[in-house]
């Protein structure tokens, strides 16, 4: 079975709606899936599936619009692209909290980030499905204007080790 790490947009903060992660980890096993834990309040989830990672993300993401009235958007990603994601963060002067990982559904292009404004001096770089966004003095206050973030979700880089972490371990078990 795959170890799967399921990370939920707009979840419980402002944005798609509220749900607990209890939940979450019911819709989850409802769906068939295994050895479901979730980590914090802002929808992460792990589990086990023999889907593909396409097959599962569709089928949370459907679970979750019926549940929730709207599809808040699912990214999916395996144990080991989490490691690779870590491995590769660029920005090695920043904060590990002031470094967040935006996740998207699709590769981006390669001119994304030519439509990024940023007047605090952020910084971002592409890496296939993943937008890495520096922010010096922290997002709460950020006015970055970068369109290519939309439809993905955002994980800070200490919740992106943790959750990797979470999955090493249950591919270990």
């Amino acid at each position: 079975m795959h170890v799967y790490v399921a990370l939920l947009r707009a979840v419980n903060v402002g944005g798609t709606g509220s749900l607990p992660m209890a939940e979450l980890k019911v819709i989850c096993e409802g769906l068939g899936f295994a050895d479901v834990k979730t980590y914090i309040q802002s929808g992460n989830v792990l589990f086990r599936s023999d889907e593909s990672e396409k097959a599962v993300e569709a089928k949370l993401d459907e679970a979750l619009g019926q549940k929730m009235g709207k599809r808040p958007g699912v990214m999916v990603r395996s144990w080991k692209e989490l490691s690779d994601i870590i491995a590769n963060a660029p920005f090695p002067h920043a904060k590990p909290n002031f470094l967040l990982v935006y996740f998207l559904p699709e590769k981006t292009p390669g001119d994304a980030l030519d439509k990024m404004v940023a007047p605090d001096g952020e910084e971002a770089k592409l890496a296939g499905r993943e937008i890495y966004v520096h922010y010096p003095n922290g997002s709460g206050r950020s006015k970055l204007k970068l369109p290519a973030l939309k439809p993905g979700t955002s994980r800070n880089l200490n919740t992106v080790r943790k959750l990797a972490e979470m999955a090493a371990d249950m591919e270990a078990g």
